[in-house]
């Protein structure tokens, strides 16, 4: 009897972790990088908008050819592609110079080119699992600890790594993330994906998958709600807790606060669903994830002081850590892996989607109405989700796969 393998399981963990930090230093370093040689708001905004839209472009028409070109093949190049593009800022600016046409191009083509890799790892990762004869829950539970650990150890040292040796430095830093990551993969992950004989069109491939996921039901149903909550849940950290801060806490260093008390809870949560999650019932997971949200959005509402607020998002935080492993388990548990790309793409696009649209809603609710109307607004939104969540036949099949890697 084979014994398991599970070097490649932990080095795709670990590329994961080192490629999130770089993004986290990509998302902090490039605006503030603007900022500082521009000293124009406006167009740090622009740089910011053409950073957020290559991921929903890509995600969507990426999957297919993640899916032709081989998971791991498509993982390293995605990862060099990306941390050459980073590194051209800082090169091109201390050497001929850098329009903001230019860093305009390379943040863009950047974001554009990560995408495809995040699908590709997200794709492995049942193949990985399997060697190591380790449950895709508990996969799944460590790789979104990775994810959320990233944003929250990551942001800081950014910050700290700007301010004492400037964005520049950060960016080369952010490049030589993404190389690490192609080199683990390469030197340690197995290929996987890729068919291999002929092929048939692009358009007809990525059509398969659109295909796939409207006749999936659990597939297509959790796509779905991911979108509408996504409209309600990414305003939250960028719109919605800093007016909550400015209004009833002590500001910026509550915010903070506030922040990291949610994510440090996030990553509990998701590490606890890595440890247990194959014993636990999925959909009941699930649902009492997205119930405990919504009572967080009605208690924000009243507006509570520090420490209620910080107890309110530590238990939202809990909450939240074991969503994203039951959604990404259930799903490579039911796509094909010769469509996993394609469908993973196309359901990260969309999810996507909503994103740039709640921030737009966000801020003009909270400037229109205020900021207890639109809590209010948020709760009953989350609501309506969760009782369409608990009425839907298709979440009813969270307990088994339809097919996929041996469990």
């Amino acid at each position: 009897m084979a014994k398991p393998r599970r070097a490649p399981l932990v080095a795709l963990l670990t590329a994961n972790a080192i490629s999130g930090s770089g993004n986290v230093i990509t998302m902090i370093a490039i605006p503030w990088f603007v900022l500082t040689t521009t000293g124009s708001p406006g167009r740090m905004g622009v740089v910011a908008f053409f950073t957020a839209l290559p991921a929903v472009i890509a995600t969507f028409f990426g999957g297919t050819l993640v899916d032709r070109l081989g998971f791991k093949v498509s993982s390293v190049v995605a990862d060099l592609a990306s941390g050459v593009s980073v590194a051209l800022i800082p090169l091109l600016y201390v050497t001929v110079g850098l329009p903001f046409w230019a860093l305009i191009v390379l943040a863009f083509t950047g974001a554009l080119l990560d995408a495809p890799g995040v699908t590709a790892r997200e794709a492995l990762l049942p193949d990985v699992a399997t060697l190591a004869e380790v449950p895709l829950e508990r996969a799944n539970g460590f790789d979104q600890s990775i994810a959320r650990g990233a944003m929250l150890i990551g942001a800081p040292v950014a910050g700290i790594v700007i301010a004492a040796f400037g964005a520049t430095t950060a960016l080369w830093i952010d490049a030589a993330t993404f190389a690490c990551s192609a080199l683990l993969v390469a030197l340690v992950v197995p290929r996987q994906g890729g068919v291999e004989g002929e092929r048939a069109g692009y358009l007809k491939e990525l059509a398969e998958g659109l295909r796939f996921l409207l006749a999936e039901p659990l597939v297509r149903t959790i796509a779905l709600i991911v979108m509408l909550t996504n409209f309600v849940d990414a305003p939250i950290f960028s719109l919605v807790l800093p007016v909550y801060a400015r209004e009833n806490l002590d500001g910026a260093r509550d915010l903070g606060l506030a922040l990291g008390v949610f994510g440090a809870a996030a990553l509990t949560g998701a590490l606890v669903f890595g440890v247990v999650g194959a014993q636990l019932p999925r959909r009941a997971v699930f649902l009492c994830s997205f119930a405990v949200l919504t009572v967080m959005w009605w208690l924000l509402a009243l507006q509570p002081a520090l420490l209620a607020t910080l107890v309110i998002l530590g238990v939202a935080g809990l909450a939240a850590g074991p969503i994203n492993p039951v959604i990404m388990t259930a799903e490579q548990e039911r796509v094909p892996e010769e469509l996993r790309g394609r469908v993973f793409g196309v359901t990260t696009a969309l999810a996507f989607v909503a994103i740039p649209l709640g921030m737009l809603v966000y801020g003009v609710a909270l400037e229109q109405f205020g900021l207890a109307e639109t809590l209010v607004a948020s709760a009953l939104f989350y609501g309506a989700v969760l009782v369409v969540m608990t009425l839907s036949k298709p979440l009813r099949q969270f307990g088994g796969a339809a097919q996929g890697p041996a469990r």
